[in-house]
Formats: C-alpha cells, structure tokens, sequence
C-alpha cells in the first residue's frame, strides 16, 4: 500500500541534499500543512495625509475658488454641524465683543474709570464693594438695552435655517446677549437638564435673558430697571414667604434672597455645569461631521476643552472637516497643532452671505427687514409669470389595446343534502340503558303496583332490502342451525358423573408435596407401576434393567416430568432410561 501523498518518505540521500529545490518545497508543504493557518488581516487603507488650506475672504476670489468650495460644501451638504460661537457674531449687531479694540474690556475701563481692564467687571468679586457693584448694574443696565434694539445678524439666519433644516446638531454659544435664542428654531432651556433630550442651543455662560435669586433660585424674566444703585434687588418670592414666617407663624426669620442676572462671571461655579458635560458626551458619541468655530478667541479654559474634543471625533472620521471662522488667526498651542481642515479669515457675516448667494434661494426675512426694505425701494410688488404649457405634437396616437373582457362568474345550483337531524347524545344513552335494564329485568323492571304504567309498545319488524346472491350465500355457509344450538346449551350445563351422583360442589384444590408438584402427579415409590398415573400413555414392551441401573432410573424419574398425554418413540424411551 503506497503512503498518502501528504507525507512522502525521501531518500536519505536526497534528505540531507539541501540543494534540491523539490525536497525543500515539499518539506515547506508539510510543515505549512501542520501549521494552524493564521487569520488574514484586512487590509486597512491609510487615512490621507490631512493638511490645513486657507481662505481669506477679504481677498478676490480669484484663487480661492476651490478654498470657497469647501467651505460651502460643509454649510450645504453636512448634516451633523455643531457650532461654537463667540461673541464676534453679533458685533454687527450693535453688541461689542471682548477683547477687540472697541471692546467691553476697554471701554468700560474708561467709561467707568477702572483702575484695571474692564474685566473685573465680569468677575464674581464685583458684589464685595459697593462701587464696583454700582458698576456692574450699570453696565448690564446697558447692555440689556443694546441687546432689546438688536436684530439677528445674517450668521444667525443661517443658524436658524440649519436648525430648521435639521442639520444643526448643537449650538454652543458663549454669548449672554440672547440673540440666538431669540429665533424659533435655536430656542434653548433654562436650566439645562442633566438628562436628554436637550435643546439645539447650549448656553456655556448663561444669558441676560433671566434673572434667578441667589437664596431660593427662582427664575424669573430680566428687568433692567430693579438694577440700579449698589443694593442688589430682593427677591418677591423670599419677600412673600419670610412674611408668612414671620408674621403668620410667629417664627424667626430665614432671610431674604437677592436677585442678579443669570450669566456666568469669572471665578464662580457655573450652575448648568453637570448638564453642559452631559450634552458635550452625547454629541461626541454621535460624531458629527463637520464642527465650525466662529467668533472666538478660547480664552475660557472650558470652551478650548470641548473645541479640542470636538475637533478629534470629526477629523477622525474620513468625511469630517474642521473650520475655524474669525478675524484673527486661530490660537496657537500644542493642542491646537493640526487641528483645522480649513482657516477662514474674515467676518463670519460674509461667510453667510456666501452660502445665500450660493444657495439660490430666499431667506426667511423679519418684519423690520420688510419694512426698513419698502424705505428704500417703496411698495414691493410681486410678479409671477405663469410658464405656458408647451404642446408637444407626437404625431398619430396608435390606438391602445382592446380591453380583455372580464371572465363573467358562473355560479352552479348544487343540492347540498340536508343535515341528519340527529338526536343528542344524552338522549341515545338514556334509551340505552333503559332498552338493557327492559332486555333484563323484564316486566320486573316495571312497578306491578302501578296501574298507570303502560306496557313496553311492541317494536314492528323493519322490512329489510332483499340481500344478493353472494351475501345469502356466505350467511347460509355460517348459518346457527337449532341442533348446534342444543349441543352448545347441553356443553353448559353441568353432566352428572358416571357413577350417577351429581357432581361435588366447587373446593379448592388439596396441597401436594413438592415433589408431585415438580412431577405433575404423584411420586413414584419403588415397586410401583412406572405408567399406573398415566392409564393413556402407551405402554412399552419390558425391558431387562440390572438392580443398579433401575436404582438411577427411579432417581432420575423422580427429577424428570413426562408427558401425560400422546404416545412415546420406542427409541426415545430407551434412550431417556439408559441415559
């Protein structure tokens, strides 16, 4: 039998030649053959090297065209953006930024006369002196009012437009002014919720749009005008409630809260902390693709945290791009390093009147735009051209197919048999068990004594259908004749013995020894007739046995059960007693 062609036998001297190429392959086979063969690894493909390219919208197109492509690419085909905005979207306003030159830092040192930047005035210390808190109600006084005559800008058009859309993921807005949130589709919740769902704009530091009570943390709507002076408005709900404590119960008094707007100061815990985090984590794990800064220049540690975060999960993604927005040239820092896919220099108003003029469509204009628009073109009228319907001459029309005639329904008259009215259940046993008892007891069933019992009604004889030939014939061959009939009641009854006594009552049976039960029948003694039990078993001629043989033969009989009935082979017999 030739070996498996798996594992051929070399020749020893072919087994030690390592110069034939055969003998290495086939020993390589065998070993990759032992081997457990490893998994193959998907071919991953190398991300593309990613590089950052500019566009200066200050500058001609001329260009930049494919820079341009890119920017309106992510505003109109996106559909997961978040955004995080600055102030520098509403300086055109009337709302100043910052940290510009024109900003709240520097003027308010002036208008003021601080000793420092204008900063401290945004700070939690300004509630330690009452000069600086003087200060600090005048200023949001101030600003409350700029904010109250401000208008959406043209970027919060098109904010508001992607949120109508659906494809604003978020909106993280570092500003205070409420523009924003203004808008039907960037509306916000005040306080945030830790738990979802979660509006599409997040405040990070609060807005002048509410103020809250430092003591019980009632929100109420702004009024400008309760913040004058050093003294820090009271709260009307502490008012109320330390009245009824006070005046009603007779206990001391818990104190009264003061109220102060609801915006997030330097220094101080920021109440929607926990839900800011919980919003950031939920939009991370749904990975955007596409995240734009705009108008900011990340120097709150919180906001630099979610940019950079942000920035990570898009770039990681094949399709997600990064974009930064401003004036001025994105920070600089090793955890900015590599981080923008495009830097758009300019204001971000001209970034969104690029997307309209590139977008062929109609904004969604306020009332005050109409109108300030009737002023200086007067009465708009518009006109809407019906396009006229071009007939087209197709020639001769060829006739369409002739209908196919419906198959008509044929409906067939069948007889169906009527139902057998049966009788219930019920009713067949009862007249059943009443047919028994009749068949037994007879007229002894009945009560004799009753004289309103009418007799069983006889039953008339069914006239039956003749039978066949065939039928008649196989009863007749089983026919009962009368004289069967007499022979089989005659086998019932009980025959008396021979000698003419009548037969003894039933007793049960007298005990035997073991050995005639072993036997089925008496035991045989010596001396006695071997077949005297047996009188119709058929005697054999005598046989000459010696004393000794005869001793065995009584032995053995005695272990062994002969049959009582039919005749015993001359052979067999003497071969069972010489045996």
């Amino acid at each position: 039998m030739s070996p498996p062609q798996d594992y051929p036998s070399p020749v020893s001297s072919q087994e030690q030649d390592p110069r034939n190429p055969d003998i290495r392959s086939s020993k390589r086979q065998t070993e990759d053959d032992n081997e457990i063969p490893v998994a193959k690894k998907r071919k991953m493909a190398e991300p593309k090297p990613r590089t950052t390219v500019h566009l200066d919208l200050s500058q001609p197109m001329k260009g930049q065209q494919s820079q341009m492509d890119i920017l309106l690419k992510v505003l109109r085909k996106r559909r997961k953006i978040v955004v995080i905005a600055g102030a520098g979207i509403s300086v055109s306003a009337g709302i100043p930024d910052f940290r510009s030159s024109t900003g709240l830092f520097t003027t308010l040192r002036s208008e003021h006369k601080l000793k420092a930047s204008g900063k401290h005035l945004f700070d939690a210390s300004v509630y330690q002196t009452d000069s600086s808190t003087s200060s600090f109600h005048d200023m949001v006084r101030s600003l409350s009012h700029l904010v109250s005559a401000a208008e959406p800008t043209a970027f919060h058009q098109m904010l508001s437009t992607l949120g109508h859309e659906g494809r604003l993921l978020r909106l993280y807005t570092q500003n205070v002014d409420g523009i924003d949130v203004a808008l039907p589709s960037l509306e916000t919740s005040v306080p945030l919720s830790t738990k979802g769902p979660w509006p599409r704009t997040v405040q990070l530091h609060g807005g002048l749009e509410k103020m809250v009570c430092s003591k019980c943390n009632h929100l109420s709507d702004f009024e400008p005008l309760l913040f004058d002076g050093p003294e820090p408005p009271l709260c009307k709900v502490c008012v109320e409630t330390d009245k009824v404590r006070t005046d009603h119960a007779g206990k001391r008094s818990h104190g009264i809260g003061r109220l102060r707007p609801r915006i997030v100061l330097y220094n101080e815990h920021n109440p929607d902390e926990d839900a800011i985090g919980a919003v950031v984590g939920s939009d991370l794990r749904s990975r955007p693709d596409a995240v734009i800064v705009v108008g900011t220049s990340m120097k709150i540690p919180g906001v630099r945290r979610i940019v950079r975060e942000m920035c990570g999960v898009v770039r990681g993604r094949r399709d997600g791009i990064a974009v930064w927005v401003n004036r001025d040239a994105p920070p600089l820092g090793k955890e900015f390093e590599d981080c923008w896919d495009l830097v758009v220099k300019g204001a971000s108003d001209k970034v969104a009147h690029q997307w309209s003029e590139a977008n062929r469509g109609y904004m969604d204009c306020t009332d005050s735009e109409v109108e300030r628009a009737k002023q200086k073109v007067g009465d708009l009228q518009v006109v809407i051209d019906a396009q006229r319907q071009k007939v087209i001459d197709h020639g001769i029309p060829t006739p369409s197919a002739s209908p196919h005639p419906k198959p008509a329904k044929i409906f067939l008259k069948i007889k169906v048999p009527p139902l057998a009215k049966g009788r219930p259940i019920t009713n067949l046993s009862t007249q059943a068990h009443k047919r028994a008892m009749t068949s037994k007891l007879g007229k002894a069933a009945t009560n004799p004594t009753d004289s309103s019992a009418k007799p069983p009604a006889k039953r008339t004889a069914v006239k039956r259908p003749a039978k066949q030939a065939n039928q008649q014939s196989i009863n007749k061959s089983f026919k009962t004749t009368k004289a069967y009939r007499e022979t089989k009641k005659m086998s019932t009854t009980k025959s008396p013995r021979k000698d003419g006594s009548d037969p003894a009552p039933h007793t049960p049976m007298a005990q035997l020894t073991p050995s005639a039960a072993r036997n089925n029948g008496p035991v045989q003694k010596p001396g006695m007739p071997m077949f005297s039990d047996f009188p119709n078993l058929h005697k054999p001629p005598a046989i000459s046995i010696d004393s000794t043989e005869r001793s065995g033969l009584y032995d053995r009989r005695n272990r062994e059960t002969v049959s009582p009935t039919g005749s015993i082979p001359q052979d067999m017999i003497r071969d069972n007693i010489l045996n």
